[in-house]
């Protein structure tokens, strides 16, 4: 029996009603330069399309002109509602979004699990947004694509690392970290640990990322241990929170959008 994971988050983080996320992904896509060459891993944001949509919009415009060259995404994401060590696999065969299924690359999922930081654990997946509001952006850039979607808990960069690696690929194969920055700090402060945060991205150094500084720390720093090693280049193509979208200022929630090269 095909198992199908199905959206948790559609008609609250973004539409549930496939014509208006079509329009309204698209809309995003739109107002941003996605003039540059496409890359080969990203950190985006999480949050309600209102908040953190149009920031995420920059990274994912880029991915156009790879449309039929990427062919199979990494997406980690942390997770918000279940406690674990290491990373957490889905059973599923299928990821769904109101614009369609997204095929789960089964063999590779299957292989990870033998490593002792991965298991399977389909509840980390049940309810978990941060990586389901991606979805609806790879679809519209890249069409089809196969899915290798990774839950992080408690875990080490050189764990995250150790998983990255096995699955880093060719030209075809996208690595995506979800991760929203600072959380209801006022816009100031929000704004100065925001910078550290992106200043430590961009040098490659995992260890200067604060605790508080990112919700997907423990992907994000994963990816920086690999990037590092592989002499990448990081570019900030936006830095911003929610006072700067859809939100007060009073506390705000910190996005950045990064792309690696």
């Amino acid at each position: 029996m095909t198992q199908t994971r199905h959206p948790a988050v559609a008609g609250m983080f973004y539409p549930g009603d496939a014509a208006t996320l079509h329009r309204d992904v698209l809309r995003y896509l739109d107002t941003v330069d996605d003039t540059g060459p496409a890359p080969k891993a990203l950190i985006a944001p999480h949050a309600g399309y209102v908040y953190s949509g149009p920031i995420a919009a920059s990274v994912y415009a880029r991915l156009r002109a790879a449309r039929g060259r990427i062919s199979r995404v990494v997406l980690l994401g942390p997770s918000h509602r279940v406690g674990f060590p290491g990373l957490a696999t889905s059973g599923a065969e299928y990821f769904a979004t109101p614009l369609g299924e997204v095929a789960v690359e089964r063999t590779a999922v299957e292989e990870l699990e033998r490593l002792p930081q991965v298991r399977r654990l389909d509840q980390a997946h049940a309810l978990e947004h941060s990586l389901e509001v991606h979805l609806p952006f790879l679809q519209e850039v890249l069409g089809s694509f196969t899915l290798i979607p990774l839950v992080v808990g408690d875990a080490t960069p050189e764990e995250v690392a150790e998983v990255l690696e096995r699955l880093w690929g060719g030209p075809e194969t996208l690595i995506v970290v979800s991760s929203d920055l600072s959380h209801y700090h006022d816009y100031a402060t929000a704004q100065r640990m925001d910078r550290a945060t992106s200043d430590a991205i961009e040098a490659l150094e995992p260890a200067a990322i604060d605790d508080d500084g990112a919700c997907g720390r423990h992907p994000v720093k994963g990816l920086l241990v690999v990037a590092k090693r592989k002499g990448m280049q990081v570019e900030t193509l936006d830095l911003r929170n929610s006072g700067d979208t859809a939100g007060s200022k009073d506390q705000v929630v910190g996005y950045g959008a990064y792309v690696f090269h």
